[in-house]
């Protein structure tokens, strides 16, 4: 893995950690996310515009991840509405990487190393640790199996797609459906005034983060295969529970320590292979 890429990874680990925490101490997640996405589309429309490269092959990429990002949004809601948070992220963010691992061996026909698989391995197995493995009911499971899949899905499709267009450009584009679609569902199910509530500034800053975190992915994309990526940018379970054991007061044990530094592994197993 380039250390440009793995740099990249990082850096949208570290922003994807910040407006995690800034939306989860929002009175209303729901309505703060909805403002966020609206936020982030307005922010970026214009460096979007200026920095405009799409070609014609890229849309089919879009529409696809379009629909994709909707579905994630739609099951992430609903999950942490039905089922504990500290069961559906961590399983959904821990086993992404190893499902995009696989698919792109086996189905897609990607080369890889054994120091990648033990390295994503290593990874998602860190990320699982930090957040703890709890007994749970299936339902907790089912979801983070389910949003683990879209998110592993989206991946290889932005993958593709981004060898097609500008990061900037084919995140502005694609994310325009499922951020006008999840605001409008919001405002239906709670109100205008839900979402008039949340217009401060912590989700303002949530929102470019939101667009930030994954324009980085999407440049890491264009350097290095989307398993290791993927693999580092879910690093970012890591970050956020160092964040909120620090601005949330959540306790922060030996299991933690464990999982960070097997994450910590992973990564330097993924950059050298």
């Amino acid at each position: 893995m380039p250390t440009s890429a793995l740099a990249l990874a990082l850096a949208a680990a570290f922003v994807h950690a910040l407006w995690n925490l800034l939306l989860a101490r929002a009175k209303n997640p729901y309505a703060a996310t909805a403002v966020a996405l609206v936020t982030a589309e307005l922010v970026f429309a214009v460096p979007a515009l200026l920095l405009w490269n799409v070609g014609r092959e890229a849309w089919p990429y879009i529409a696809a991840s379009a629909a994709l990002q909707l579905v994630y949004f739609a099951l992430l809601m609903t999950a942490y509405a039905r089922a504990p948070l500290s069961v559906v992220y961590p399983i959904s963010r821990g086993v992404a990487p190893v499902l995009v691992l696989v698919i792109g061996v086996a189905v897609l026909g990607h080369a890889t190393s054994a120091g990648q698989v033990i390295g994503v391995c290593l990874v998602a197995a860190g990320v699982l640790l930090v957040r703890g493995l709890r007994p749970s009911v299936g339902r907790g499971v089912a979801f983070g199996l389910m949003i683990a899949c879209v998110i592993a899905t989206y991946t290889l499709v932005d993958k593709r797609g981004v060898s097609h267009a500008g990061a900037l450009s084919y995140l502005e584009i694609s994310m325009l459906a499922p951020a006008l679609v999840y605001a409008f569902a919001v405002g239906r199910v709670q109100g205008g005034y839900a979402l008039r509530s949340e217009l401060r500034v912590s989700n303002f800053i949530a929102g470019i983060a939101t667009f930030g975190a994954y324009c980085l992915v999407l440049l890491a994309l264009q350097r290095a295969p989307a398993a290791p990526v993927a693999a580092v940018r879910e690093t970012s379970v890591v970050i956020t529970a160092l964040l909120a054991a620090r601005y949330l007061a959540e306790p922060v044990r030996w299991p933690r320590i464990v999982g960070a530094a097997t994450v910590a592994g992973g990564i330097a197993l993924l950059s050298l292979t």
